[in-house]
């Protein structure tokens, strides 16, 4: 009996006893997700460790390291937070080609787009991004041929027009996508080939439908700005020497003339070009520049009572800094022409969450547009953005708005002189 009651006397402490089984579950793989766009050298690794950024230090520290006590470092913290290898975690690889010196903060934000995607989608994925110092066909062929290497044959490339003309005469074998080129500024495309930006000539032939004579155009001196300020005038009247012609119509002849002025970076007044100025008086007003140079120009037509018909602009100037950099009374016969529809409030908020924005920006929201077009071929699944596709070129829907009292609204040719019902 006594060895029974022993027993019984241990029960609640063998009830309570730890186990020393290994459980036959494995213990969960942790990964790390390199989002920064620029390179880390060992300087850059080691700088890491002594600000004790450890996550960014294991982000940018994928494989062996040649520097034996920074490699042994990678080692001691892969081991303590069980990491597996970025290659391991998918299939669904996605390759961001990223000239950082060339394209500035677009190398994050594009790179945020394609990660908050993603994320979004809640399967495992491998996003990697790959620095390239230039845009030469080296450079470019180099980056493209260590992508290969890898196996990630779905390429996001927020390059310039140079940048795609070197892709597009290398042709590799794997699917492009630029965010930042539109198919009409690339000749000879092969099909593996696949572009985002929006039509800035199409929303230009929008607005001018609501154009009057004379046409006065402000412009900058960027690349952009020359080009749409070369097309608004050819758009609007066949120029010569003489910004003049005249249009023959049912009653009488109409004469249509156009007034172009280039804007400085350091231009600030426009008292030559505005005050006392009766040619361009009762004119529309056609603003090819950014929006704090908007905002200034904006300002000055009514400073120097130019008596604006209407002021119109592409989708440079659809940003909500145009609220607090204008006044009401500057900006209310101002008309923009908007490409960015449809928005998947899951991914605004995933966007949002990495300080992303995709629904002002028109090149985060074209990364995304094209991020999904790739998930879309990868996965097989249904497109978020059903946007069509006509020879690899998404086509965005054009739709006219105006900066009200305190947001966008859809414009009509009657409501000009409309208050926002809703400020």
């Amino acid at each position: 009996m006594k060895p029974i009651f022993y027993l019984l006397l241990l029960m609640p402490y063998l009830l309570l006893a730890e186990s020393f089984l290994v459980s036959s579950i494995p213990l969960p793989k942790s990964y790390v997700q390199n989002m920064d766009p620029l390179p880390c050298d060992e300087a850059c690794l080691n700088d890491l460790i002594i600000h004790e950024q450890i996550f960014s230090f294991l982000a940018h520290a994928q494989g062996r390291i040649e520097d034996p006590e920074l490699n042994d470092v990678r080692l001691i913290y892969v081991t303590v937070f069980n990491l597996g290898a970025a290659r391991e975690s998918s299939e669904l690889k996605i390759a961001l080609l990223l000239p950082h010196r060339v394209i500035g903060r677009y190398a994050f934000s594009t790179t945020n787009a394609v990660f908050a995607y993603m994320l979004a989608k809640n399967r495992a994925f491998e996003v990697r991004t790959f620095q390239i110092e230039d845009e030469s066909i080296e450079s470019i062929d180099h980056a493209l041929r260590d992508m290969q290497e890898d196996g990630f044959y779905y390429v996001i490339a927020p390059v310039t027009k140079q940048g795609a003309t070197h892709i597009a005469q290398i042709d590799p074998d794997m699917s492009v996508y630029f965010p930042t080129i539109n198919r009409k500024d690339i000749s000879g495309a092969s099909p593996s080939l696949y572009f985002g930006a929006i039509d800035y000539r199409a929303q230009i032939d929008t607005l001018l439908q609501e154009a009057v004579s004379p046409l006065v155009v402000f412009y900058d001196q960027s690349t952009l700005g020359k080009e749409l300020h070369q097309y608004t005038r050819e758009s609007f009247v066949t120029v010569d020497e003489n910004p003049t012609m005249f249009l023959e119509t049912d009653d009488e002849a109409i004469e249509k003339e156009v007034f172009s002025y280039a804007i400085g970076r350091q231009t600030s007044n426009l008292e030559y070009q505005l005050k006392g100025n009766q040619k361009i008086q009762y004119g529309s007003f056609v603003l090819n520049t950014p929006i704090v140079k908007s905002g200034m120009v904006m300002s000055q037509l009514t400073l120097y009572d130019a008596n604006a018909t209407n002021v119109l602009s592409t989708q440079i100037n659809y940003d909500p800094i145009i609220f607090s950099m204008t006044q009401y009374h500057d900006r209310k016969e101002m008309v923009i022409a908007n490409s960015i529809g449809h928005n998947n409030n899951i991914l605004v908020e995933a966007n949002s969450l990495l300080s992303n924005d995709i629904v002002y920006d028109w090149i985060n929201y074209a990364t995304t547009v094209g991020t999904d077009l790739f998930y879309h071929l990868i996965t097989r699944s249904d497109r978020e953005y059903d946007l069509p596709l006509e020879m690899n070129q998404i086509e965005y829907p054009i739709s006219l708005v105006k900066p009200s009292l305190s947001r966008f609204l859809a414009y009509t040719p009657t409501d000009m002189e409309a208050d926002d019902p809703n400020p």
